[in-house]
């Protein structure tokens, strides 16, 4: 089969499209002729070697697909041949076929189309994680989203108000806009303002219950700042460095303070699976009434993978970079 292979560790032009091995799905498992996939910030990562995928994954990048059953393991009982399915996988979405574990599989909304099903997994069930099952938002509560424009700032808005919470989020001039059109109600420009002396003000120095953080050491005074009594910070990612320096560690004591670092890809499958029908319990009739939706940005033949990686590189994207795989 046709795939999209990593050439040698490096930038994204040591993206190129090869041939790789079709795949056979064991009795648990759908074969999927892939129609999209999309982009995550793991795939830029494992390309440039430093993200290996977990034990037994596919070493092909794509942590998410959309596309048509065209077999399905002797013991899959919920999805048959001819099935439009999209969902969460460990690895090889950039291929004419993937694997997909039937627990992680979910059925295709009709009012969606391939390219915004692929666009829905990994940010939607990531977002989904820090905001429900780490953070514990709950209705009438704030949370503060950092990179609101990225495609878990863009899921993880849309979520939060959903469950009735308020929402703050960082963006930079340019992402403002389309923070608060998802339902933001306040957008800070970090890169003009100190965003905990905005939050801190907009909340008459309340501050804010939640916190998804993806830049790690530089904002995590100011986060701890923002946070009010029994407040959770949740880390995913540490983009701008994982060193903390100087801080006073009486402040998480007195404000009862609970901080948290998680990722998703290294998680069972057993989890992956329960927070996958959680969050789809939850979100479906949003999705279908349109109240939630997937955020595309910019849509890609798969054989311009290394042109959306590099766009990606750029922090250019508002929502998700799907590639359309033919």
């Amino acid at each position: 089969m046709k795939a999209i292979l990593v050439k040698k560790p490096g930038g994204p032009e040591q993206l190129a499209l090869g041939t790789y091995d079709k795949p056979l799905p064991n009795p648990t498992e759908l074969l999927v002729k892939v129609h999209a996939t999309a982009l995550n910030r793991a795939d830029t990562l494992q390309r440039q070697g430093k993200y290996p995928p977990p034990k037994g994954a596919s070493p092909l990048l794509g942590l998410e697909i959309a596309g048509e059953v065209v077999e399905a393991g002797i013991n899959c009982t919920r999805f048959k041949k001819g099935d439009h399915v999209f969902g969460l996988l460990p690895g090889g979405g950039y291929a004419e076929y993937a694997l997909l574990h039937e627990s992680m599989a979910l059925p295709m909304p009709g009012n969606l189309s391939m390219e915004e099903a692929a666009a829905i997994p990994e940010v939607f069930l990531t977002a989904y994680q820090a905001l429900v099952w780490l953070g514990q938002l709950k209705s009438g509560e704030r949370a503060l989203i950092h990179a609101g424009a990225s495609g878990v700032g863009t899921a993880g808005i849309q979520l939060a108000r959903a469950l009735q919470a308020e929402v703050l989020v960082t963006a930079s001039a340019g992402k403002l806009q389309a923070c608060l059109d998802l339902g933001a109600h306040r957008a800070i420009n970090y890169k003009e303002v100190a965003f905990a002396d905005e939050v801190l003000a907009h909340t008459n120095s309340e501050g804010v219950d939640v916190i998804v953080d993806f830049i790690g050491g530089p904002y995590f005074a100011a986060n701890i700042e923002c946070l009010r009594l029994d407040g959770r910070l949740v880390m995913l990612a540490s983009l701008g460095g994982g060193k903390v320096s100087d801080f006073d560690l009486r402040k998480l004591l007195m404000k009862r303070l609970h901080v948290m670092g998680s990722t998703l890809r290294s998680r069972t499958r057993g989890y992956q699976a329960k927070l996958t029908e959680e969050m789809w319990a939850f979100a479906k009739p949003h999705f279908e009434s349109g109240q939630i939706k997937p955020v595309v940005d910019s849509i890609y033949d798969w054989q311009d993978a290394a042109d959306a990686h590099w766009y990606m590189e750029q922090n250019k994207n508002i929502g998700k970079i799907v590639l359309r795989v033919s």
